[in-house]
């Protein structure tokens, strides 16, 4: 894709985000878009996709935001190679559209199975499910999650504990 494409797309999907139809959060280092613009910025693009399931009373969840997403390195590969996607795993209001049903913040993270907080969901390109992993991850830890999905390794069948015993590699 054109950097002049890339760039055309990034601007309407911010001028949407202003104009109510979604929203978008600038955290200190990483942005964090709705549902609704991540999804369709990232079926434009082609990039994988990151959905940050948290609580607001989930003290880990907190943590996660200021010692992991808010690590320069986890951001800037974040914001390069992913669209990020934050939800509130409690939020029973709202229309979410996913894979021709239609669901709210809490009905997407039951559907996804999410048991605890934080969960992450990995998504490809096309929106489809990769993985989900719960529970804190130090920015290491987190990071070899998203080198696994930027790899591709899932589509070869390595799964992402065999990922991590090779040491970050597939083959």
């Amino acid at each position: 894709m054109s950097v002049r494409r890339t760039a055309l797309i990034l601007i309407s999907v911010f001028l949407l985000a202003g104009c109510g139809g979604g929203e978008v959060e600038i955290g200190e280092t990483n942005t964090w878009m709705s549902f609704e613009t991540g999804m369709e910025l990232a079926r434009n693009m082609g990039k994988p996709v990151v959905i940050d399931f948290y609580t607001s009373w989930c003290r880990w969840c907190k943590v996660m935001d200021k010692d992991t997403f808010r690590n320069e390195k986890v951001a800037s590969y974040l914001n390069e190679h992913f669209i990020s996607i934050r939800l509130n795993a409690e939020q029973k209001t709202g229309r979410l559209e996913y894979s021709g049903r239609t669901y709210t913040p809490a009905g997407l993270a039951r559907a996804f199975r999410v048991r605890g907080y934080p969960s992450i969901a990995y998504l490809d390109g096309n929106g489809k499910l990769i993985f989900v992993d719960a529970g804190f991850k130090k920015p290491g830890q987190f990071m070899v999650n998203l080198r696994y999905v930027r790899s591709g390794c899932y589509e070869k069948n390595v799964s992402i504990e065999e990922f991590r015993r090779r040491g970050g590699k597939c083959d």
